[in-house]
């Protein structure tokens, strides 16, 4: 399974359950570097040296990141859901074609519409 950095906004519940779902998950509060101001560069950096894809719901920078570097340990950027469940799940099948190696992706994963 995936080692995954979450990032400050990314829900502490989904989080939660990817565990659930056997992956290993690290969050910006766990770690220590919440209402830091820590630059987006940063995190991704932490990631790294963590060997962790970073996980965020903050998909502009992290996809502005990822085309100014494919040097990271895989980005997944999310669309919000009030569905939490549903959310994780669909984290999870996103990745799951990857287990081997997230290095150097960009993987989005978008609510579907109503």
């Amino acid at each position: 399974m995936a080692r995954l950095y979450a990032d400050e906004q990314f829900p502490r519940l989904v989080s939660e359950l990817l565990r659930t779902m056997g992956h290993d998950v690290l969050t910006v509060q766990e770690a220590g570097n919440d209402n830091l101001g820590i630059p987006d560069e940063d995190v991704l950096a932490f990631a790294v040296r963590d060997n962790r894809a970073v996980v965020t719901l903050n998909r502009q920078d992290f996809i502005r990141l990822h085309r100014s570097s494919s040097e990271h340990l895989g980005i997944i950027v999310c669309t919000n859901d009030t569905d939490r469940t549903h959310m994780a799940t669909r984290i999870n099948e996103a990745i799951a074609p990857s287990q081997e190696s997230l290095q150097g992706q960009l993987i989005r994963v978008v609510r579907p519409a109503s």
